[in-house]
């Protein structure tokens, strides 16, 4: 482990007029803790007061991951994993974060839980044809609280958001193309250089049209989304009750024990 300590969790590289972003902790399969948190929301936030910058491209390091979500190893030991410069950012420093750049997730793998609600925070989604997608939360005893219970709702159609939440089962990139919960799935060789770009075409319009029309869009003021409020309060109602329960510590200490759960319901 030595040698990822020095090493940010956060990677950002100008090219041109896109800011390419890379969750950089691939020992740890890219989950969020709170120098990750951190990172990406300062990230987005120098790419949305820079006008030099018109477009973000987030990805992954390494073939495997995405994003795992919540790095659980992390609230094991206690740590916070939100943003320390700013907690309105929220989870992954992205979650509760609109930015009025563009944001194309270049999904590199699995992303599963939070990677998957960081995807669905983002605005496009280029996904490499080994990526898969999915919100397992009640196969542990929590849910999906980074946005992913009300998003996903938003994002593919009813029934298929309600089976993927309430089974907890994945789907592949070819199935999230279908569900046009993506744009485009390449092969892996592909992907950044697809992303990039879809980037340099956004990039190459007019950035103050290109971020009043997403702003529009998402309903987006004040550097805010007063529209999602009434789902963010009751999401986080909902998390607290549910993580308040027996259910809640049985599921990771199952998953951890590799066992199955036994469940309460309390």
């Amino acid at each position: 482990m030595t040698h990822t300590e020095n090493r940010p969790a956060v990677r950002t590289e100008r090219r041109d007029h896109v800011l390419l972003v890379t969750l950089d902790r691939p020992e740890a399969r890219n989950a969020v803790n709170g120098e990750l948190s951190t990172l990406l929301g300062r990230a987005l936030h120098e790419a949305d007061t820079d006008p030099e910058i018109r477009v973000v491209v987030l990805t992954g390091a390494g073939e495997q991951s995405f994003c795992a979500g919540a790095d659980l190893k992390a609230i094991m030991r206690g740590e916070d994993i939100f943003p320390s410069e700013n907690r309105q950012w929220g989870f992954g420093g992205i979650i509760q974060h609109p930015v009025s750049v563009p944001v194309i997730a270049a999904v590199n793998g699995v992303a599963l839980g939070g990677g998957t609600e960081i995807a669905l925070a983002c605005d496009l989604v280029v996904a490499a044809d080994h990526a898969r997608f999915g919100l397992p939360e009640v196969k542990r005893g929590l849910i999906a609280a980074a946005g992913g219970a009300f998003r996903l709702m938003e994002q593919v159609p009813h029934r298929v958001a309600l089976e993927m939440m309430l089974t907890g089962e994945p789907i592949t990139a070819a199935r999230a193309l279908e569900l046009h919960l993506v744009n485009r799935v390449v092969p892996a060789a592909e992907l950044l250089d697809t992303a990039l770009g879809l980037a340099e075409v956004i990039a190459a319009n007019a950035p103050l049209s290109v971020q009043a029309t997403k702003r529009v869009a998402l309903g987006i003021t004040d550097g805010a989304r007063p529209g999602e409020d009434e789902a963010w309060r009751l999401s986080d109602a909902e998390m607290t009750a549910v993580m308040g329960s027996e259910d809640a510590a049985e599921g990771p200490r199952a998953f951890a024990e590799k066992r199955e759960p036994v469940w309460r319901a309390r």
